[in-house]
Formats: structure tokens, C-alpha cells, sequence
């Protein structure tokens, strides 16, 4: 006869509320790209090992796979604002293991804004006419003249 699995059975990985979509968006929200790295043009990704306890914060961090230029210590402190949820196992406190993949890619660079071209409108009222303009002459004019002879 088997034993029936229990769910408290098992000891659970922690997760992040809202899953990893909301992490990679939490992580992505608060990173700031290094000037230095900035300045030298580095992108890449980093990939940084935390350490979660049974509370669900990050207490340790490594760097398993760097960039240098100020990354991998952006990488570190962003780590380590994250917070998980961790399902109770038992009355065990776990030290859970997990790696986090971080990539800095450059912000594309400002486009210089092409000189701008304004055009300004002033519409000026003309003077009313004092005297009452005459219509203009016929297009075709007849003259008749008589010559007679006596």
C-alpha cells in the first residue's frame, strides 16, 4: 500500500509574488546603469547567486559571471532589494539557493532633434472702406456716332 503525498511533505523553492515576470520587471524597474560601464560601452549580462533564508530575504549574494565597470555591484544591491514568499516545510528553516540572470544592454543614445521649423500666423483686419466703392465698368463698351450730311 502506498503512502499518500502530502503537499507539506515536500520542501518548496520560494517564489516571488507575482512570479518571474514580476520580478524581472521589479528588477528591471530599479536598475540603474553604471556611468562607468556607460562610458565604456560595456553590456552583457551578469549572473548573480543569492542566498534566500526562511524569512523570503536575500542574505548573501555572489557574482557567478561579472561585466566589471560598477555591473556587477548595480547587479548585487538590485538583488538584494527583492523579498519571496516562502512556504513554512515542517518548522525547517531553509537556506534556499537561487541565480539570477541580470543583462545590461546600453540605452540608445539621445537622437539629435533636427532643427525645428515653426511658422507664426497674424492675421491683421483690414481698414473698413469709408465711401462706397463704385462697381466696376462693363467689360465691353459700345460707342455709336452719327455724322450726317446736309
Amino acid at each position: 500500500m502506498e503512502r499518500e503525498k502530502r503537499d507539506k511533505d515536500f520542501v518548496h523553492q520560494p517564489e516571488y509574488p507575482g512570479g518571474p515576470k514580476a520580478m524581472t520587471q521589479f528588477i528591471y524597474q530599479h536598475l540603474r546603469y553604471p556611468s562607468e560601464a556607460l562610458a565604456a560601452g560595456v553590456q552583457g549580462r551578469v549572473i548573480v547567486e543569492c542566498d534566500i533564508n526562511d524569512v523570503g530575504e536575500v542574505v548573501a549574494t555572489r557574482i557567478i559571471k561579472g561585466l566589471g565597470h560598477g555591473c556587477d555591484e548595480e547587479a548585487e544591491r538590485v538583488v538584494r532589494l527583492l523579498r519571496f514568499h516562502v512556504k513554512r516545510t515542517r518548522g525547517l528553516r531553509v537556506l534556499y539557493h537561487k541565480k539570477i540572470h541580470i543583462q545590461f544592454k546600453r540605452p540608445p543614445a539621445p537622437q539629435s532633434a533636427a532643427p525645428s521649423v515653426s511658422v507664426q500666423y497674424q492675421v491683421v483686419p483690414s481698414a473698413p472702406a469709408s465711401a462706397p466703392q463704385e462697381p466696376p465698368p462693363p467689360a465691353y463698351e459700345y460707342s455709336i456716332t452719327w455724322t450726317s450730311s446736309k
